[in-house]
């Protein structure tokens, strides 16, 4: 049975020719905010795990759901799992509750949430670009990445099995090769660092798109500035995503490949 990305990506016949370039999106703040949604559902998952209110909030941007977690432990002064085991059954507890948390709101995503500037038609208008596919790269994990994204209606234009999410244990780098590697393997096709693009908002994830071998196209939409992130080595910085066509040059320039590969 094709999930609903392939169902919708066969009937808009995008899938004309080889696939051989990657782009991947980060979600929040690059994409879209629902920051008072996430706060809520982060705020109850933590209660239910701990039994305590989560009176202090980590510094979200950029970081992992796990990461946003495990900082919050120290922060509210919860004691730290006693091993690796104990410590991962915890994480997989707060995940459930996360998604639980998140599910319950999921009327208030688009209604009290927004999409960031140009978001969707860089979607829309990318997902047309020749032998693109596309996916996301984010925090936030895959459940409740796959309720923000449905809620703008922005899933059928991104492929969610070759994603790298919040709840995958490795850093962002790690999971943006394993994306390629995922994409490669369903499409048959081989895509390298020349052929991916990540766009995001922060430098940890210019790091990590570094890491993973990827050009990173950076918005300052985010917390960090264009001039934050344009020392961070982005190889392009732009305001937002409102230009279009701007935004669809740089991801055509920055992944197209070489003739003869």
């Amino acid at each position: 049975m094709l999930s609903l990305y392939d169902a919708a990506r066969s009937r808009r016949r995008c899938a004309i020719g080889a696939i051989d370039r990657l782009v991947l999106w980060n979600i929040d703040l690059t994409l879209l905010d629902v920051g008072r949604v996430s706060r809520d559902a982060y705020a109850e998952a933590f209660r239910r795990v701990t039994g305590r209110p989560l009176a202090s909030l980590p510094q979200l941007a950029g970081r992992s759901d796990s990461e946003i977690f495990l900082e919050a432990l120290a922060l509210n002064d919860v004691p730290f799992a006693e091993n690796e085991s104990a410590e991962r059954e915890l994480l997989a507890r707060y995940f459930w509750e996360l998604e639980e948390a998140f599910a319950a709101r999921i009327n208030q995503i688009a209604t009290t949430g927004r999409l960031m500037p140009g978001a969707k038609q860089a979607v829309v208008a990318a997902a047309g670009l020749p032998g693109v596919v596309q996916s996301v790269l984010t925090g936030t994990i895959r459940p409740n990445a796959i309720y923000k994204l449905r809620a703008f209606d922005l899933d059928s234009f991104l492929d969610p099995q070759i994603g790298g999410y919040g709840d995958d244990a490795y850093p962002r780098g790690s999971l943006l090769l394993m994306s390629r590697s995922k994409a490669a393997e369903k499409y048959r096709t081989s895509i390298d660092a020349d052929s991916t693009v990540y766009v995001a908002d922060t430098c940890r994830d210019i790091e990590a798109a570094g890491i993973g071998g990827a050009r990173c196209i950076a918005v300052a939409t985010g917390r960090d500035t264009a001039a934050e992130l344009q020392e961070a080595g982005a190889d392009v910085v732009l305001a937002d995503l409102s230009d279009t066509d701007q935004v669809i040059a740089a991801i055509d320039r920055l992944t197209r490949v070489p003739a003869g590969r």
